[in-house]
């Protein structure tokens, strides 16, 4: 029965790992720029369409709620009809998406663009992050699944260095905008054609298909060579229902682990980098915007990108469930001393050496493994399903804390507003406790603590 599976946990990290890391890792690098360029772009937007502060909310804030929608929408989807099914709709979605932003008329248009594109970028969370849990040998999982990640701090990069370019060729702001906007749809284009040609993950044809035959057929696909293994037959299928997963005790708990610390960390994560300008505002209201975007970037090549690195240099080694709760109680010591510190934001060293440490601990820490973990912790059969539930509250948190920050700053001060962020990191350290830790383990060990009665979810 493990035959296939016991081929794919002990595989040596070769070139068809990285083949996929790459293919799922190019959707995270659209993910990100997506989602935070925006945020650039309305210091463009807002005084040329006059835009409200809860206008500014709504959409620096839009694609995160979608975001929602797409993740428990692709998750479902690709437990009951396949991962290959869904793989690279998403992304054409996220085209879509980018390329009608960069053309809005107006405040409404750039509004429901802007809400199309959130839907595909939830949709690429679960399905790219299981298909690249799912192909993993055991002792390399955390690193694959973290690299594709770890794209996302390209993305992160890309935004500030396209702003920076199209300010510094004095484009015209309204050109400007649509442009960094438009320029999103170009990686999701790029991975559209690969992610098609992507093999069905041999361990839902074989586990949940039931057809072990072709499982084997398509591992040899993916390495490109021929794999023997004894015979593999056609067995029982395994589909089981959204009410049985939603009722199942133990799949709740670890649920309320993996998506009470994502919606945690999002909230702290998105409202804070999103908003950076407004951060950056405090400490000078005079910054021009190059500076700030400047900044921006500063921040995210000093302490972001080694965060990324240390995750996945060490998330095997030391295991997830220590570098999230390391991370989550970094980020609310940081957070907690700019908020107690009196006038923190006029000394300017200061601030961005603590600032720039919970960036560091966000990527060293959960932003990083509430990606991984809900990729290893789910059976089969529900493993896209609750990554996919985990990654839309996560992105409730966010939209929660991009629409929040902005409103909680003007009224309760700076300082106020990062008391609340550090109280919510502190939280996570809860929420993680719930959580297994997978490190070295086959996907199908991890998953029998949570798994239904084999009676109950049979077709």
């Amino acid at each position: 029965m493990e035959r296939i599976e016991n081929y794919l946990d002990n595989a040596e990290l070769g070139k068809h790992h990285f083949k996929a890391m790459f293919v799922s890792g190019m959707g995270f690098f659209t993910d990100a720029y997506d989602l935070f360029i925006i945020g650039i772009a309305i210091s463009l937007i807002a005084p040329i369409w006059k835009l409200s502060s809860s206008q500014i909310g709504f959409l620096g804030s839009i694609s995160l709620i979608s975001a929602l929608i797409g993740s428990f929408i692709f998750g479902r989807i690709a437990d009951r009809f396949g991962r290959k099914t869904v793989y690279g709709v998403e992304a054409i979605i996220m085209a879509v998406g980018a390329l009608l932003s960069a053309i809005s008329p107006d405040f409404t248009w750039l509004l429901i663009s802007r809400f199309l594109l959130g839907i595909g970028i939830g949709g690429d969370y679960p399905v790219s992050a299981v298909i690249m849990s799912e192909y993993s040998n055991k002792k390399d999982r955390g690193k694959l699944v973290g690299l594709v990640f770890s794209m996302q701090a390209v993305g992160l990069i890309t935004g500030p260095l396209v702003a920076l370019g199209l300010l510094g060729l004095n484009i015209s702001p309204d050109l400007s905008w649509r442009i960094m906007l438009g320029i999103g749809a170009i990686p999701a284009l790029m991975v559209i054609y690969l992610r098609r040609k992507i093999p069905e993950s041999p361990r839902y044809t074989a586990q949940v298909l039931g057809d072990r035959k072709k499982a084997l057929e398509d591992v040899g696909k993916f390495m490109n060579k021929d794999v023997k293994t004894d015979k593999e037959n056609v067995v029982e299928k395994k589909r089981s229902s959204l009410k049985e997963f939603l009722t199942n005790k133990k799949l709740m708990l670890t649920l309320f682990g993996t998506a009470g610390s994502w919606f945690l960390m999002d909230y702290a994560y998105y409202g804070n980098t999103i908003s950076t300008p407004l951060v950056l505002n405090s400490i000078s209201s005079s910054m021009s915007l190059e500076m700030k975007t400047l900044y921006t970037l500063l921040i995210f090549l000093v302490f972001a990108v080694p965060g990324y690195i240390l995750a996945i240099a060490l998330i095997d080694k030391i295991g997830r469930k220590p570098i999230q709760l390391v991370g989550f109680a970094i980020m609310g010591v940081s957070f907690l001393l700019i908020g107690l510190i009196p006038d923190i934001e006029k000394q300017v060293g200061l601030f961005f050496a603590v600032y720039g440490i919970s960036y560091l601990f966000t990527e060293f820490g959960p932003n990083t493994t509430t990606f991984v973990l809900p990729s290893e912790l789910f059976p089969t059969e529900y493993r896209t399903t609750g990554h996919g539930i985990s990654a839309g509250i996560g992105k409730v948190g966010a939209f929660v804390g991009t629409f929040l920050f902005p409103i909680v700053l003007s009224a309760v001060g700076f300082n106020a507003t990062f008391v609340i962020i550090s109280i919510v990191s502190f939280a996570g350290i809860l929420t993680t406790l719930f959580l297994k830790e997978p490190k070295g383990e086959s996907l199908e060990s991890i998953s029998d603590v949570v798994k239904l009665n084999p009676s109950t979810h049979r077709i």
